[in-house]
């Protein structure tokens, strides 16, 4: 059965999902980065936010 994405719980903070057009909204704007440079860090960092927030130089 395909996941219902107008039923949503509390969001997962610890990991960003770059396929989640909601979620690269919130962590640009969060982070004040481009979808890109977003990109190149979950890339580098892997989808934890923390490290992802290291790699960009931003806190949580």
């Amino acid at each position: 059965m395909a996941d219902d994405k107008t039923i949503r719980g509390q969001q997962d903070r610890t990991r960003i999902n770059m396929s989640e057009d909601y979620e690269v909204r919130y962590w640009t704007k969060k982070f004040g980065v481009t979808k890109e440079q977003l990109a190149a860090a979950v890339k580098t960092a892997g989808p934890s936010s923390a490290a992802v927030a290291h790699i960009l130089g931003k806190s949580l």
